[in-house]
């Protein structure tokens, strides 16, 4: 598979392992609050899964204004990434403060 890329401000990282790229979007970059409801949460694909698993697409619409297409683009990314992660490998080098690649 090509190399994921960050693509967060602009950066332009690129990783082998979807892992590494979630690992260095939580580490390397500021944290973001959710429009929603106020949580803090880091940037990238966990930001894209809190917005998507927590509030409706309604909501997200309204908050961020949102096109449907930048909807659809950000589910595509959180499936892509679902399919392809091992979430829980990510999780233990998060918490194990293991998050440089």
């Amino acid at each position: 598979m090509a190399p994921w890329e960050c693509a967060i401000d602009g950066d332009d990282d690129q990783f082998e392992r979807v892992e590494d790229l979630i690992v260095h979007q939580s580490t390397a970059h500021e944290r973001i609050e959710c429009k929603v409801c106020g949580t803090v949460l880091p940037d990238g694909y966990f930001a894209i899964r809190h917005a998507f698993d927590e509030h409706s697409r309604a909501e997200y619409v309204r908050a961020y204004d949102a096109t449907a297409k930048e909807v659809r683009r950000r589910e595509n990314v959180k499936e892509t990434i679902e399919e392809e992660a091992d979430i829980r490998e990510v999780i233990d080098r998060l918490e194990g403060g293991s998050g440089s690649i």
